[in-house]
Order: C-alpha cells, then structure tokens, then sequence
C-alpha cells in the first residue's frame, strides 16, 4: 500500500457493483480513488469511506500507478482507460477484482444461476448478520433490512459474492461453496448458442474447484439437470421441491404475499420455514441457503427464526407505494422466467393484476421474443413502455409497438406507452383502478415509474 498514491482506481465508480469493491477494499485497508460522470449515493458513500472522487473521467484522475478497476460496460476510448494502456497500468475486470478480494477469506461461498443472485446472496449474508458470524459480502443490490449491499472485515471467516454469469467472467472464481439455482437461455448478445454455451461457462467455473469444495444445484431446473448429466464434478449437493434430492422443501403453503414449508434432509424433517417475500421461487432460493447452511454445521434453531425478518432485496418484488387501495410493487425482472416467476406470487390474488413492463435491451427482447409473448398470460393488463437499450442500437422489428401488436393478438389487454418515465406515468396513472395490484417489471429506468405514479396519485 503508498501513502501517497491510490492502491486501486475504479472507473465509473458510481455503480452498485463497481462501489461495492471499492467499499470492500477500502474496509481492508486499501486506499482507493475512482471516477464517474456524476456524484450518486454511491460516490458519496465511498467518498466517505476515504476514497478519492472524481466527478468525469479524465487521465489526470489517474495518480501514481493503480490498478485499474472497470467492467465490461467501460468502453476502450474512456480516457482514463487510455490513459493506463499507454502506461502499461495493470488493468483489472471487476472480476478479477472480485476474485483478488474472495482470497482474503478462509471460506468464499459464490451465488450463480440465471435468476435469483441477489436474493440468495442477500438473503445468506443476512442471515449470517443476524446470527453474529460477521460476514463479508459483495451483492448486486441493497438488503433493505441493513441497507448495504457490501462490507468486509478482515477477520470475517465468510466471505459471500453473487457471481455474475452475463460476460463469460464468472469462469476465473474457484468459491468453496458454489450455488447454481438454474440455469436459462439468457444474456445472447454474448452467448450466441444459447443454453449450451452457458453450461460451458459453468463447467469451466467448476474445472476451478477441486474436490473439497461444494457445489449445490437446483434439480428441478432443465439447464441445471443438463449441466448435472454433463459434469464430471463429483461433489454436488442437490435440493429441489418434492423431488429426489438431498435437500426438499415440502408442504408448500402460499398466503397472499407470505409462503411457508417444511425443511427436509433426505427424509428426515429438519423444521418449518416461514417467509414474508412470495413466489415459488423465493422457495428455492431459500432452499438453497438452507442446504448451505445445514452443509455448514449451522443447527435449525440457530437460523430458522431470522427468515421471516428477510423482507427480500431492493427491487425484488419491493412494496414501493399503496396508495387509493393502490399497491405497486418494483422488481427487476427482465427475462421471460423472472417475469413468470414473479408473476406467480400474484397469481391468486382477488385484486386486478396490472403490469408496467420495460423490456430490457434489443438483443434480449430478439433473442426471447416468442418466450416474452407468453410471460403474461396471467394478467388483466399490461402496459409496454419502450425497450430500455443499455447500449443495444434500436431494431425496426424487434421493438416494443411491435411487441405490443403481436401480444394482443394473444387476447391479453395490452397498451403501448410511448415517452420517458415520467410521461408514460402521466398516460398510466389515470387508467389505475382502486384495488389494483401493479408490478412494475424491467432493468432499466423503470424502477422510478412507481415513485412518479404515487406522486400523481397523492395529488
């Protein structure tokens, strides 16, 4: 470490993931300086951990020789990246940032699968919280119960990340303990084969991992029984729902927005589990962390309690207003099984089931137009804003009014909302029911049409 000069520098450092490290190596004593286009609650927070803030990027934010810390979003004419190739700076991925962080730790335990990281990964971290093992973590989203979504101490024993599949990158981990909660077709504009070049992914990430370590899969899923035939990793741990598995969760009962079941290991009952977050899939990703947790040693009466205290994580299915009998609920749902997933939790609702979707990037809403058709067989109504493109280039046949076309033709009532946020909250906020339930589904902006609808309603 140089008194003088910054240990790490992360480019575009005000994004959850990218500050999430910093705040990490920051917390173990690394100085750390980063830059992004503007000031956020993330810059500020690692500000006032000690870094060094810069607000655009520029070479001169380059002091000394960091490491340079970027994700796969950096582009190679940023300055700052330009600027560390010509001076033979050390260029670190976030995942190899990740990966340098995961071996300060005696136990690296790492979420994957196509759906549920965050939620699993939040979901161990504050369970181990609450029951005083003092973990490290890195999610991609804020535990709203400790709202954090990083910490770390260097005399943690666990150190918990979600490991992110989209790029290819997750293949350079080697965690002790390895969930994969299923396996989808996703992320195409990297994985040109589909499935199958996802499962290659997650077999060289296993190739990593020897023989002591674990890995625990979802059975019930179809991409996790395919990579189960192909793999050559002996130690598995299974779980799934009324299933042959080492782990079960059995006796399902779903209350309006709670859920509970019976914890089993084999054959043997281990206790009742309660939740407050809904849906069937909120049922593995606790089954997951309870195969964890028991794999560990952990005794039932040492965690049960703590699972109805778990309220999920920021944008998973997150109450962000009721209002005028109103409910809008926020989830980050973005990919044809999340959104039935999500779906289901509402699905015996009494109340008008209403959906604000934004589909999230051109390639994606291409690559699953016809599996997007059939995610919203369940509702009364949906509104379609535009495609939110994070980069992708605007397709004149792949796009939201011609998805609006073809799903009507499906019967289901369907209405393309055209304009930024705030105007489509202008055009939907007066087509609201009282007694409605709405979700409002998608990665990108959307996240903020709830609040903006709520202000139109208050007045």
């Amino acid at each position: 470490m140089n008194d003088s000069f910054p240990d790490f520098h992360f480019i575009a450092i005000g994004g959850v993931g990218q500050s999430a490290l910093a705040k990490i190596l920051l917390c173990l004593g690394y100085s750390v300086s980063g830059s992004d286009i503007q000031e956020s609650k993330y810059t500020k927070l690692t500000s006032s951990l000690g870094a060094k803030i810069y607000i655009g990027h520029s070479k001169d934010n380059i002091k000394g020789s960091p490491k340079i810390v970027i994700s796969s979003a950096i582009k190679e004419d940023n300055p700052e990246l330009i600027y560390a190739r010509e001076n033979n700076l050390d260029v670190m991925h976030r995942s190899d940032c990740l990966k340098f962080i995961s071996e300060k730790f005696p136990i690296f335990i790492g979420l994957a699968g196509t759906h549920g990281k965050t939620t699993t990964s939040g979901l161990l971290s504050f369970l181990m919280e609450k029951m005083n093992l003092n973990p490290s973590y890195a999610i991609g989203g804020i535990i709203p119960k400790l709202n954090i979504n990083a910490k770390a101490n260097k005399n943690s024993k666990y150190f918990i990340a979600e490991l992110d599949e989209s790029d290819g990158t997750i293949q350079k981990y080697s965690p002790d303990y390895l969930v994969i909660n299923n396996l989808e077709k996703d992320h195409l504009d990297f994985y040109k084969n589909g499935l199958d070049d996802i499962i290659l992914t997650f077999e060289k990430l296993i190739d990593n991992m020897d023989e002591t370590k674990k890995v625990f899969l979802n059975v019930d899923n179809e991409g996790c029984k395919l990579f189960k035939k192909q793999t050559k990793f002996k130690n598995i741990i299974t779980y799934a729902l009324n299933n042959e598995a080492d782990y079960n969760a059995k006796n399902i009962i779903f209350d309006e927005l709670n859920s509970s079941f019976d914890f089993y290991k084999k054959d043997k009952l281990i206790g009742k589990i309660n939740l407050i977050i809904p849906g069937v899939h909120n049922i593995y990703n606790a089954l997951a962390i309870l195969s964890i947790l028991d794999t560990l040693g952990f005794k039932y009466d040492e965690y049960y309690k703590y699972f109805p205290e778990f309220s999920g994580m920021g944008r998973r299915f997150q109450i962000v207003a009721d209002i005028n009998d109103i409910k809008i609920i926020d989830d980050y749902a973005h990919h044809p099984q999340e959104i039935k997933s999500t779906l289901s939790a509402v699905k015996d609702t009494k109340r008008r089931k209403v959906v604000i979707f934004q589909p999230h990037r051109y390639t994606r809403l291409k690559g699953l137009w016809n599996e997007f058709l059939d995610s919203f067989n369940t509702i009364d109504k949906l509104f379609v804003l535009d495609v939110f493109s994070a980069g992708d280039s605007f397709d004149s046949q792949y796009n939201s009014k011609n998805f609006v076309n073809e799903i009507i033709k499906k019967g289901i009532d369907t209405q393309y909302i055209e304009g930024d946020i705030k105007e489509a909250a202008k055009k939907i906020a007066p087509k609201l029911k009282k007694g409605d339930i709405v979700l409002t589904l998608g990665a990108g902006d959307i996240t903020k049409i709830g609040g903006e609808i709520n202000d139109l309603l208050s007045k």
